[in-house]
């Protein structure tokens, strides 16, 4: 029988910091593995079909959600769909690595939830929503209506924070690098 790993979910409001962390996460020295999202939005920058995003069709991510292949998804955005296959964490569990997750808020809860004792829920928060609407601005990627439409998420996301098992402030950049690698590496150690 193989052995199941443990989960980190880094879930945060878009532009909070969230990728960052967990690419910093990545590049240190822990048995971790990145569990690629799908989603249905085209890819934005140097996104990677496969690296970054599986990109689907909505067609293809409604027929995934029918055969039950999703651990969790959500509607993030109307018509913009994110979720994890439950492949993922076969095929990160059977190379023997800890699965790390950058996933949407309910998204990660939804992970907690099913897997309550494996998983290390971790909120990040930005320091202010003004501080996520220059974030979002600096980007460069998103529309001024894609913009304003994220800070409204953000503001319902952030609601969410308490229920997650650490809530981390990203004000300064390194401080939480420094919290957040502290953390996992206590958490998959045990």
């Amino acid at each position: 029988m193989k052995k199941e790993g443990k989960l980190i979910v880094l879930s945060a409001p878009s532009g909070s910091g969230k990728t960052t962390l967990v690419r910093y996460l990545l590049a240190k020295k822990l048995p971790l593995g990145f569990s690629i999202s799908a989603t249905t939005r085209n890819p934005r920058g140097k996104e990677q079909n496969g690296r970054d995003y599986y990109f689907l069709k909505q067609e293809v991510f409604e027929s995934k959600i029918k055969e039950n292949a999703f651990l969790e998804y959500e509607e993030v955005y109307p018509s913009s769909f994110y979720g994890t296959l439950k492949s993922e964490l076969n095929r990160l569990w059977d190379a023997g690595l800890h699965v790390i997750f950058d996933i949407d808020v309910l998204g990660g809860l939804n992970v907690k939830k099913q897997y309550p004792e494996q998983t290390l829920a971790i909120f990040i928060q930005p320091p202010s929503l003004e501080v996520l609407e220059q974030r979002l601005y600096a980007r460069g990627t998103d529309s001024e209506e894609k913009i304003q439409t994220r800070l409204e998420k953000a503001k319902e996301e952030l609601s969410y924070a308490s229920k997650f098992d650490v809530v981390l402030l990203n004000d300064d950049l390194e401080a939480t690098q420094k919290k957040i690698y502290e953390l996992v590496r206590e958490f998959i150690s045990i």
